[in-house]
């Protein structure tokens, strides 16, 4: 058999894990596939804000606002943080920058 065969012939090495795995971070991206929560998420990627400040960039009410947040939070994308009578969220989780990069590297017309 030459080497050609052989190259052919080979099974590629499956990168481990199974797809219960991915359970978790299924779950997770559900939650970010949303347009009010990426816009959320990029903004926080840019600075700390309130819900009344996010609500009204995104032009909902704060209530569905904090909806919002809570869920964001649940998957540990976000944290938050009182500062007197103001609660502040802010990114958790690192990798949702590159992971926001890439979105709106692909779908970002402006």
């Amino acid at each position: 058999m030459n080497r050609k065969t052989e190259l052919r012939n080979e099974r590629p090495s499956k990168p481990p894990g199974t797809a219960s795995d991915f359970a978790r971070a299924a779950e997770c991206l559900k939650v970010l596939a949303h347009p009010v929560r990426l816009r959320i998420v990029q903004m926080l990627l840019h600075g700390r804000y309130t819900v009344g400040e996010l609500a009204s960039d995104c032009e909902i009410q704060n209530n569905v606002g904090s909806d919002h947040l809570r869920l964001l939070q649940r998957c540990g994308f976000l944290t938050s943080k009182r500062d007197g009578r103001k609660v502040y969220y802010q990114i958790a989780e690192s990798h949702l920058e590159q992971l926001m990069a890439c979105i709106e590297g692909r779908f970002q017309t402006s």
